[in-house]
Parts: C-alpha cells; structure tokens; sequence
C-alpha cells in the first residue's frame, strides 16, 4: 500500500477555511487531520464542534480525527456524530484504553492510539490487534510548526517489529514535524501515514507540496 497523506487543518486559514479544506479536496491528499485540543492535556485550544461540522460538509475524504482531550470517552458519540471516520485517542489520556477502543469501534469507526514522544511503543504490545492506526506523535503536541524529533524513527521501526511479533494491521502515522527533508526516512522506517501541517498550508503551493510527499 502507498503511503498516506493527511494535511492538517490546524496549520490551515481559519479565515478561508473553505478554501484551504478544497486545496486538500482537489489534491492528492488522502485524509483531513483535525487536532481537537482542550487546553487541558496540550496547553492549547484549537478548535469546537461547529468548525468540525462545517468542514464535514465541504470534505470529500475522510476525517481523521485527533482528541489531544482528558476523559475522551464523554465524546465518542459525539465525534462519530459530527461524521469522524478515524478517532485517535492518546494513551496517556486513557485509564481504560481497551474500553475505550471498543466504544470507538462499536460506534463504526476506525480507531487510533496516539503516543506522546515520552511514551514507549511497548505500552501497546497488548492492545496492538485491536488498534486500526497507531498515531506517534513526533513533536510534543499542543502547537504547530514544532521541531521533528528524531527518536522517532526508532519508535516506528519498534512500532513494525510489535505488527509482526502480535500480527496486527494497524497503520503508522506521523505527527509534527513532518517536511520534504525527513518523508522520505520516515517511509523508509516504515510509517504509513504521513501528517503535514505548516509544511503544507504554509507553503506557496499546498497542492503541489502535496503531490510532492505522495510521490516519495
């Protein structure tokens, strides 16, 4: 399977929302990566449910949604609601991750862990088959157009040896940091997905910074 890609809404326009969500609609892109943050567990408040819901309406991808939240399962209902087709919870913001991973799933859709950089990999070794994407953050999350952290790519290449050890199918996707100059290491290590914010949306052609990461 080809490598994803999934801009990330956080670094878009807010002030031509609209059009930044068609840049992604009309490129090569395969997800919209919407960070959900609650000034709680990141120390940062991005956006609500009405931002979500009016960008459900203009995408013609699927939603990979990202809650950087404490107690995420008071949400569930609520995100599959506003139309997610992917929800990432963080490890570190769950005290029954197993629970909260079927709740996701019973609700019909794809469900994601996300590690912060200090959280090992071997954490999941028992909930590795249920998991539809693991989302290893590459920058401490709370703020875009952060620094890559380059212990990330042993964490995928461990993130490959615990698929095979367990016989899981999950994906790996990257998040923070992501450019033209560490993609290509990235895909060699082993990620599947690739999460671009500020890399994409500030760039003086989205669409062909774009192209360019699907065609690594």
């Amino acid at each position: 399977m080809s490598h994803l890609i999934a801009p990330s809404i956080l670094a878009a326009n807010f002030g031509n929302l609209h059009s930044d969500c068609e840049i992604i609609n009309n490129s090569q892109a395969d997800w919209f990566h919407i960070d959900v943050m609650d000034g709680v567990f990141v120390p940062n408040i991005s956006f609500g449910t009405p931002i979500i819901k009016s960008i459900k309406k203009i995408a013609r991808k699927s939603m990979d949604v990202h809650l950087m939240i404490v107690e995420p399962d008071n949400y569930i209902n609520l995100f599959r609601d506003l139309g997610s087709d992917i929800l990432t919870v963080h490890y570190e913001a769950c005290n029954h991750l197993h629970r909260t991973i079927d709740s996701i799933k019973q609700k019909g859709m794809k469900a994601g862990v996300a590690l912060n950089p200090h959280s090992p990999t071997s954490l999941l070794c028992d909930i590795a088959n249920d998991l539809d994407v693991v989302c290893l953050m590459s920058v401490n999350p709370g703020f875009g157009g952060q620094s890559f952290i380059e212990n990330t790519y042993k964490k995928i290449t461990e993130l490959n040896e615990l698929k095979t050890k367990t016989n899981s199918n999950f994906l790996i996707e990257i998040d923070g940091g992501v450019n033209s100059e560490n993609a290509t290491k990235l895909i060699e290590c082993g990620a599947n997905v690739l999460v671009a914010g500020s890399f994409v949306f500030k760039s003086s052609d989205p669409m062909s910074t774009i192209a360019n990461l699907k065609s690594i």
